[in-house]
């Protein structure tokens, strides 16, 4: 059984509720992400992609308005002890493509479609491995 604290990524880059939506383009640029989880102090309030910049700027929205603002949608969220299958469900349901992880209030971790798609590929691989392991053919005499 694989759960979500096994293939989440820690260290998630976060900012802040007052920054703008050019400060999170440019966040997301700096380091090469997707989204950022919003938060108001060190609570997770929202979520930020680029999915959502991008329809801002095309929807003529100021790259100088604050993320408070923006009108994010409910931030939806995962137990790191959660399977693996539940999050993906979740996701499915929600049609999102990343869950920020939780644990006790605080977020420890994001786990995303592709993360889960990874550690599917890897079971699968790790599956066909040990079956090749284990078969030998039978030898034939003629």
């Amino acid at each position: 059984m694989i759960y979500v604290r096994d293939v989440m990524t820690r260290g998630v880059k976060t900012i802040d509720l007052r920054s703008t939506i050019l400060d999170a383009a440019k966040a997301m640029a700096k380091w090469k992400i997707g989204s950022l989880v919003v938060v108001e102090g060190t609570k997770p309030v929202g979520m930020v992609t680029e999915g959502d910049i991008s329809r801002s700027v095309a929807d003529g929205v100021e790259p100088s308005t604050a993320l408070g603002k923006f009108g994010m949608k409910r931030l939806l969220t995962v137990a790191q002890d959660e399977k693996v299958e539940v999050a993906a469900k979740m996701m499915s349901d929600a049609r999102v493509k990343k869950l920020p992880v939780m644990e006790g209030g605080a977020l420890v971790g994001i786990i995303t479609q592709t993360d889960i798609v990874g550690s599917t590929f890897s079971l699968v691989t790790s599956l066909k491995e040990m079956v090749e392991a284990r078969y030998r053919p039978p030898d034939f005499e003629m």
